[in-house]
């Protein structure tokens, strides 16, 4: 195998995965352009020039070592070409200069963290707690989602490919991605301000956090920025977000925001009595024209 590659390289391997993250990734929207800057030297999904065995017995160097799926020490879960995931990874992951964990379950372990006997942890953490594959000294980048959205995993390797500083935050995420909240630039805002909930999934009226469970207000991600294939996302579709870019991804009671003393979960940043004061003011106004659809025939 040749070292010589005009673009950056790329080699992508799953642990114990449903493939989201990589379908999510092959919709990207201007993939003739990711193309023209890197070369996926590997990925199990696609037909590419050389084979995970060929690889892993040579010594070349490559840019990324993409990891989708949850990571696992049990053989039994994951083998590939006769070597464990936990073998695979180590191969793999000193001959790269950059480690991306792309999707919840590669960064935090996901959703079968549920399932202790499989022994999954993320790439740097087990939820919220360090722990995992690698020390903090390892060129570690999680991209949280479940799955992730295209875009976020291909500006960062563009960041990375141009030599820019790529700013993490305290679970190694990119910042230009996850410093900020779903909250922003939901079209519900206004019904969140006057605590206006929608009772239904799928409607355009009414906010979706106080009886529907939705984690917007404290999930970090720019999906109501960007949206999803251009288009959507689950608060403008009507459906609440999950939380999934969070480390406490799945949690139980999804679709329900808990309360206390019928007093609901409070935002992120925002303290306890400051929010119930705010909370308790707006709920005695009523605006009539929040109170109506928004798209109704009059007869």
């Amino acid at each position: 195998m040749s070292n010589f590659h005009p673009k950056k390289t790329i080699v992508w391997i799953q642990g114990i995965t449903c493939n989201g993250d990589s379908h999510s990734f092959f919709n990207y929207s201007s993939m003739k352009s990711f193309a023209n800057n890197f070369e996926i030297i590997y990925h199990p999904l696609l037909l590419t020039d050389y084979n995970l065995e060929e690889i892993l017995t040579s010594r070349d160097k490559y840019d990324y070592l993409i990891i989708e799926g949850s990571f696992t020490k049990v053989r039994d879960y994951v083998d590939r070409c006769g070597y464990s995931f936990e073998e695979l990874v180590e191969n793999l992951s000193k001959r790269v200069d950059y480690i991306i964990c792309a999707g919840t379950c590669a960064s935090f372990g996901g959703i079968f963290r549920e399932r202790d006997k499989i022994n999954i942890t993320g790439g740097l953490f087990s939820g919220d707690k360090e722990g995992g594959y690698w020390s903090k000294n390892k060129k570690v980048i999680n991209i949280p989602g479940c799955p992730i959205h295209p875009r976020w995993l291909v500006d960062t390797l563009l960041i990375l490919k141009d030599e820019k500083k790529l700013l993490l935050d305290e679970f190694l995420r990119p910042k230009e991605v996850f410093s900020y909240f779903v909250h922003h630039g939901c079209l519900r805002n206004e019904y969140f301000e006057w605590k206006i909930d929608t009772k239904n999934f799928g409607e355009k009226e009414g906010c979706l956090f106080y009886e529907q469970g939705c984690r917007g207000p404290m999930t970090h991600a720019n999906c109501n920025k960007i949206l999803w294939n251009e288009v959507s996302s689950k608060t403008r579709a009507g459906s609440p977000c999950l939380g999934c870019t969070e480390p406490d991804f799945p949690r139980t009671s999804v679709y329900e925001t808990k309360t206390r003393m019928s007093l609901p979960a409070v935002p992120y940043g925002i303290s306890k009595r400051a929010y119930y004061t705010v909370t308790g003011v707006a709920k005695s106004f009523r605006v009539d024209r929040l109170e109506q659809k928004l798209i109704e025939e009059k007869r």
